[in-house]
């Protein structure tokens, strides 16, 4: 059972209100290329991140825009921002970190910051045709310069998911890897 890899960047989740603040009302959040998921894609549209530490500048706003404003990061971006946010599930922001986020109009505070947990997403038909019904969980070996095997990959099932592999900059690099690469999943032993 194969899945393809995609390597997420930082980026930050936006909602509408968060949007039209930093960007004003009229600016609307346009389509600069469309991911692998379905409606998901990256917009044209970008904010810096600041904390009293550090800043990072031309962090890329992802559409469609949602209910919650997330910012998703790597440990390395953690570290550098001087902050120590979560691993977390999409949408768990109750132990985030607080960041600030500046637009071209505006800037404003949100406690947003987490590093995204491995996942899967996996449509309930792939679920069930891979014999994964009875999991939550999985294990994902690539055969790269550095073989690697992650553990505890948590399967994000939605209706219409393409199947793929979320992985951050870290774990990526770790293991000499890139986006496109296939990685073979695995029933996780019980022990």
């Amino acid at each position: 059972m194969d899945v393809i890899l995609g390597i997420s960047n930082k980026h930050i989740h936006l909602t509408k209100e968060d949007y039209e603040q930093l960007f004003g009302k009229e600016e609307k959040l346009e389509v600069d290329r469309y991911l692998l998921q379905p409606e998901q894609f990256a917009s044209l549209s970008y904010v810096d991140i600041k904390t009293e530490k550090n800043r990072i500048k031309h962090v890329r706003v992802l559409g469609p825009l949602r209910s919650y404003t997330q910012l998703e990061i790597s440990k390395t971006d953690a570290y550098f921002l001087g902050i120590q946010p979560p691993i977390a599930d999409s949408g768990e922001l109750e132990n985030a970190s607080t960041v600030e986020i500046i637009g071209p109009n505006s800037s404003i505070t949100r406690k947003c910051a987490i590093i995204p947990n491995r996942h899967i997403h996996i449509s309930p038909e792939q679920k069930k045709e891979m014999g994964l019904e009875d999991v939550s969980e999985v294990d994902v070996y690539f055969p790269s310069e550095k073989e690697t095997t992650f553990h505890n990959v948590k399967l994000k099932v939605l209706k219409d998911a393409v199947l793929e592999l979320h992985l951050d900059t870290d774990d990526a690099n770790g293991a000499f890897l890139k986006t496109g690469m296939k990685g073979r999943i695995k029933k996780q032993s019980i022990l």
